[in-house]
């Protein structure tokens, strides 16, 4: 059976914990900064986990994490 392939945007996106949960970024910091106040951006800058309806997904995207 040959190898199962990672996708590789996945793999820049996600980042497997020591617990085994999935940490992602948190969306809304790229653009349009100025009208979120500082501790908005502040929250948004600290990582989050994947929820517990995608993880499956993320798991099949990357299969060796």
């Amino acid at each position: 059976m040959p190898k199962m392939k990672t996708r590789r945007g996945a793999a820049k996106r996600f980042a497997k914990t020591g617990s085994g949960k999935f940490k992602r970024r948190k969306q809304g910091l790229r653009h349009i900064l100025t009208k979120k106040n500082a501790k908005r951006k502040s929250r948004l800058g600290k990582s989050a986990t994947v929820d517990s309806a995608n993880i499956g997904q993320v798991k099949r995207m990357l299969p060796y994490a």
